[in-house]
């Protein structure tokens, strides 16, 4: 495990009318910082977004489907007790799954199924700031030549 990232599984509660998952509860986030805001994000079959890191912020992503992701995590915090630590997993569809990427840890994912999927992300941090009027904390390394940050 990489320090400061929390996983849990999601559960769907199924009845006649289809089902419900709690994504997150107030009385369960323990010391992850609030959310700011919510998006989702749909990723076609095949596809990778990322990697790339924040300086500042917390996501908390919600892996449900209706495809499966391959997600990989590499700890890219130099005072980290688990520096250079990658960790990889497959949720979505088949294993619902919520990851809590703490800023400095180096996070993507890829679609693995045949339709496109849905990815929600409660970050502690306002796209842009305020108003949309900062610069996007993020270091992308997606043309990185490090293998560490390859997705495959």
């Amino acid at each position: 495990m990489i320090h400061g990232v929390v996983t849990k599984s999601l559960r769907k509660f199924m009845d006649e009318r289809g089902w419900l998952a709690e994504l997150f509860r107030e009385d369960e986030l323990g010391d992850i910082p609030r959310p700011g805001m919510c998006y989702i994000s749909e990723t076609l079959p095949g596809v990778s977004r990322g990697p790339h890191e924040h300086i500042y912020q917390t996501d908390i992503f919600c892996f449900l489907g209706p495809s499966n992701f391959k997600v990989v995590l590499w700890d890219h915090r130099k005072s980290s007790p688990t520096y250079e630590e990658k960790m990889v997993f497959y949720l979505g569809r088949d294993n619902p799954g919520t990851v809590v990427v703490p800023p400095g840890v180096v996070h993507g994912y890829k679609n693995i199924g045949t339709e496109s999927g849905w990815v929600i992300n409660f970050p502690d941090k306002l796209y842009k700031g305020p108003g949309r009027k900062e610069e996007v904390d993020e270091i992308r390394h997606e043309s990185d030549s490090a293998s560490a940050y390859k997705m495959d």
